[in-house]
């Protein structure tokens, strides 16, 4: 199956869009795709090799997991590229378009049990999510 891709422009340098996107304290406040979950707890070890760990909940508490991913190539504010369990990769670009506007690319390779379209717009509401917190703190 080919990759998924993806991306959005936000309106911040890419230093803080690269802080809030790899701080256990502001992924808590973003990583979810939905109002009615939430990301209760994170923990990011950002370096190859390293690990994150990123707890995923309905707010109603009817269904959690967690999100772990491995590291496999870390350039600051440029890129950062993981693999989850199943061995499926992730490549995120972080693309400095001056100094207030930065664009984030990412690729991923999709599972096999939803339909492309389904984790596309799942991935996507969580990247949306994300540059709305960005933008507004």
């Amino acid at each position: 199956m080919e990759p998924i891709h993806i991306d959005i422009t936000i309106l911040a340098p890419v230093q803080k869009v690269w802080d809030y996107y790899n701080e256990p304290k502001h992924i808590t406040k973003w990583n979810f795709a939905h109002e009615s979950w939430e990301c209760p707890s994170s923990e990011n070890d950002l370096r190859v090799g390293g690990q994150f760990k990123n707890r995923m909940e309905a707010k109603d508490k009817s269904f959690g997991f967690d999100f772990i991913g491995t590291y496999d190539g870390v350039i600051p504010n440029e890129r950062i590229k993981y693999h989850m369990e199943d061995g499926r990769n992730v490549d995120i670009f972080f693309d400095s378009i001056d100094e207030n506007t930065t664009n984030v690319k990412i690729t991923f390779d999709p599972e096999k049990q939803n339909s492309t379209e389904m984790q596309r717009d799942g991935w996507y509401a969580i990247l949306n999510n994300f540059h709305k917190y960005v933008e507004n703190h």
